[in-house]
């Protein structure tokens, strides 16, 4: 882990016990996964990484953590059409660029959005909460395997 990346663990691990919730090495575990992986893993993605280290977790153990991080505000859950929900460690805010052929998940940055924000309330008078965009292609992965 990288400097950033332990001080990011240690930030989700004091948040975690002002919420009262108990940090067993599971839990540390998954996090320290979440916050290690850019590829923005399933549920089952993050148990077949952990099973070796944790032979007595199940994939509900999985499940019922990404709950517990979500609800406390470290993990977004991202629910892409039918396929399985994918967790990703909440940083800064940013967008996915999501490849049609194989569904890799790419984070991409662009701060100018939030004046969309800004925007929709002056226009709408709501009091916006947050946006999501995605942008869909072919990953280069994909591209070159349709050349070929």
């Amino acid at each position: 882990m990288t400097m950033s990346e332990e001080g990011q663990l240690k930030e989700a691990i004091s948040t975690l016990k002002e919420t009262g919730v108990r940090i067993t090495p599971q839990r540390h575990a998954i996090l320290e996964y979440l916050i290690d992986s850019m590829a923005h893993p399933t549920a089952d993605d993050i148990y077949k990484a952990l099973e070796g280290k944790f032979p007595n977790m199940s994939v509900a153990t999985v499940y019922n953590n990404l709950r517990v991080f979500r609800e406390v505000g470290l993990v977004k859950e991202l629910t892409y059409g039918d396929a399985s929900s994918r967790f990703d460690f909440v940083t800064t805010d940013h967008y996915h660029v999501i490849c049609d052929g194989c569904g890799k998940i790419v984070d991409f940055h662009y701060p100018g959005l939030d004046e969309v924000e800004q925007l929709a309330s002056h226009v709408t008078g709501f009091k916006v909460n947050n946006h999501r965009m995605e942008i869909y292609g072919t990953c280069s992965d994909c591209s070159v395997k349709e050349t070929h």
